[in-house]
């Protein structure tokens, strides 16, 4: 080890900066909320043990709770597995084309994510009164008869927040499996077709998803987190809280209890339960994409 060591230690003292604020800045913060999870702590008083009762709260009398949990695991179970295979689908055909229109393409399809006025467009394509334009559509074409409340309604509210979310999607993950495409190897597909690689989907299941197993890894760390993290859409474009919970997540959840009631122990509960969760799913996603082209 000491002999490892002093040979790269030009590198060690290199990342030792980046390592310093990881640990101080995710690492620590991370330790502090498990163990404050089992405390309560409203930050005026020093907190106090209560061992299992945040858990058991979360998950027995919590009602709240459980629909942020439904709603949280339906949403990732629908946005997470479609919004990660749109962005190598489009980053797939898009890098087929000549760099001048690859470059804007992706400009257009990726303007979404980054794009500031994104809930004012969607509030006034789903506004409850005849101005809004799915409204106005369908009264036009005589499909119904008076104004649907599109984002007062919790049978339409969820489903919305998915369709934005979708939308918003085509983000890092995009760029990234973009720029996996673009660093492929030429000469491996060579090489598969004097081994008997006959198509494209030969070519992309055997050579160009294995080449790029640290992209999709990373786009889907990025893809599991924007799917369980949602909140920021839900509370500018639906409410807090949301109609009958229709669109309460996790993370609003969290929102509620830490920063307004300021009941710190109960929401590093929350927080532990969503790390738990996201930290599974990224597991089983590393196990699947290690049998890419097997």
């Amino acid at each position: 080890m000491g002999i490892e060591f002093k040979k790269h230690k030009h590198a060690y003292m290199l990342i030792a900066p980046y390592f310093l604020i990881f640990l101080t800045f995710t690492v620590f913060p991370v330790l502090m909320s498990v163990c404050l999870s089992f405390t309560s702590f409203n930050m005026l008083e020093p907190p106090k043990w209560v061992g299992w009762q945040n858990y058991a709260r979360l998950f027995v009398q919590d009602d709240i709770f459980l629909i942020a949990l439904k709603n949280t695991l339906l949403f990732a179970l629908i946005t997470g597995p479609i919004s990660y295979m749109a962005c190598f689908l489009f980053a797939w055909l898009i890098n087929e084309l000549r760099p001048k229109l690859r470059a804007v393409l992706t400009l257009i399809l990726y303007a979404p994510s980054i794009s500031g006025n994104t809930y004012l467009i969607w509030q006034t394509l789903f506004a409850s009164d005849s101005y809004g334009y799915a409204n106005s559509f369908l009264i036009k074409w005589g499909m119904i008869l008076e104004p649907i409340q599109w984002l007062q309604d919790p049978r339409f509210v969820l489903a919305i927040l998915i369709l934005v979310q979708l939308w918003l999607s085509l983000g890092t993950s995009f760029l990234a499996f973009i720029a996996g495409l673009q660093n492929v190897d030429r000469t491996l597909y060579e090489a598969g077709a004097i081994d008997g690689v006959r198509n494209r989907w030969q070519e992309l299941w055997f050579i160009t998803l294995p080449a790029m197993r640290p992209q999709l890894l990373f786009g889907a760390v990025i893809q599991i987190t924007l799917a369980f993290s949602v909140a920021e859409i839900s509370i500018y474009m639906i409410g807090f809280p949301s109609v009958d919970y229709a669109a309460h997540t996790i993370v609003t959840h969290l929102v509620d209890y830490g920063s307004i009631r300021f009941e710190m122990g109960y929401a590093s509960a929350i927080a532990t339960v969503l790390f738990t969760i996201m930290f599974a799913t990224n597991f089983l996603t590393r196990k699947l994409l290690g049998k890419v082209g097997e």
